[in-house]
């Protein structure tokens, strides 16, 4: 179908914000809508072009990068097709920009690169973001070839009801969605859950899944504290329940397991379940600590002191650090006096300047808190060995760390 100015539509203004809608043109010049879907709280493009089989890689990356969607009207799989073209193009902005730059006088900070990545990755996600599918009311595709996504689509968004209607999605997020599907399907083995069959998560979309498994390990071979037996664990922002279950394996007998995401509660209600230990782990929907003292409480939070551009991004980006200054801050009210918090917590930031390992003992001080002890692990993932990766210095340095902190002895 060719590009012209009648396959445009601007969204009108007062679309509600919590129903948002994307609106275009037919090709017989009828209005239509749709109800917008984006999991990664994309805003509603509020420019839409039909495209399809006809329509050239070439055609579809500039008008995606000037901003305007892609309302893909063709076969399933050639849309697929057209999104690695559109993708081979944003990469190859970066590697021209470099060809014209002029040369550094030095290596560039790891923290401009950090932020330069950054940059680049957020512009492709907008720019491929911008191909979009149709997706029927009862959350089938009904383009030619286009896969059974209903389940995926379900497991994201919910069961469709009565009152439900035909929606749009980036084809990036639908294919991301069918993958989650797969990881929920297959599973993720957990060495420290012990040997298989009874040792895989089941990670749901949108939630973190455990596939370093160099943070897993620390907590199954760090000596539990005194006490825990009697008193109990809590563990900090569960995700899909992991260090719960890897926790209830080694025997602690009540675990208290918060998180904010509802999400993530229902992924570790269902990984703890069919692992056989949901009956020693309470779960609750808390921003950190529930109430009360454990005498061990373990935290995983995000990573990089950085701010997520996305809902799914929570999990590895802590803006301004809130969940680990929050866990910190907090760790000395909710321990028993002989107790132990475990801060599960990588030094990449470290690496790339985002964070010094003294801003980090400080706030450990500040907290009322000291060190005990602490396990260290090197990174299995394979960024950590390529070359190619802009970040790849800070990689191939990163160890992973479970401080074990403990209140700070009364002075005098």
């Amino acid at each position: 179908m060719p590009l012209t100015p009648d396959t445009a539509h601007m969204a009108p203004a007062g679309t509600p914000p919590d129903h948002p809608r994307i609106h275009w043109t037919t090709p017989d010049g009828e209005p239509a809508s749709a109800r917008w879907r984006s999991e990664r709280g994309a805003p509603a493009p509020t420019r839409v072009a039909l495209v399809d089989d006809t329509t050239t890689a070439d055609a579809a990356y500039r008008l995606a990068c000037a901003g305007t969607a892609l309302l893909w009207q063709g076969d399933f799989q050639n849309a697929r097709h057209l999104l690695q073209a559109m993708a081979r193009r944003c990469d190859a902005v970066p590697a021209r920009k470099q060809r014209k730059a002029p040369a550094p006088a030095g290596p560039a900070p790891l923290a401009e690169a950090f932020h330069r990545h950054r940059q680049a990755q957020a512009q492709r996600a907008r720019t491929l973001g911008m191909l979009l599918i149709p997706v029927e009311a009862d959350h089938t595709v009904a383009l030619r070839r286009a896969p059974d996504v209903q389940q995926a689509c379900t497991q994201a968004w919910g069961e469709p009801g009565a009152g439900d209607e035909r929606s749009v999605v980036s084809l990036r997020e639908l294919l991301s969605l069918t993958s989650a599907q797969e990881w929920r399907r297959v599973g993720v083995a957990v060495e420290a859950l012990g040997p298989p069959p009874n040792n895989r998560v089941f990670p749901h979309y949108g939630v973190f899944s455990p596939v370093r498994g160099e943070y897993i390990d620390l907590v199954a071979k760090a000596p539990l504290p005194p006490g825990v037996a009697e008193a109990g664990a809590f563990d900090i922002g569960t995700g899909t329940g992991v260090l719960s279950a890897v926790l209830a394996r080694r025997g602690v007998a009540r675990i208290v397991a918060t998180d904010l995401d509802e999400r993530a509660l229902a992924c570790a209600q269902a990984n703890l379940q069919q692992l056989g230990v949901g009956a020693q782990v309470t779960l609750l929907q808390a921003d950190l600590f529930p109430t009360g003292r454990a005498a061990l409480i373990v935290c995983n939070p995000p990573w990089l002191p950085a701010r997520a551009s996305s809902p799914v991004e929570r999990a590895v980006y802590d803006e301004g650090s809130r969940m680990l200054t929050g866990f910190l801050n907090g760790l000395a009210a909710h321990l028993e006096p002989q107790g132990e918090g475990w801060l599960i917590l990588s030094d990449l930031a470290e690496h790339l300047g985002l964070r010094t390992r003294e801003e980090l003992l400080t706030l450990i001080s500040q907290a009322g808190l000291h060190v005990l002890g602490r396990l260290d692990a090197r990174p299995r993932h394979g960024k950590a060995s390529d070359a190619s990766d802009p970040l790849h210095a800070a990689r191939a340095a990163e160890v992973t760390s479970l401080w074990r902190l403990g209140l700070a002895p009364a002075p005098g």
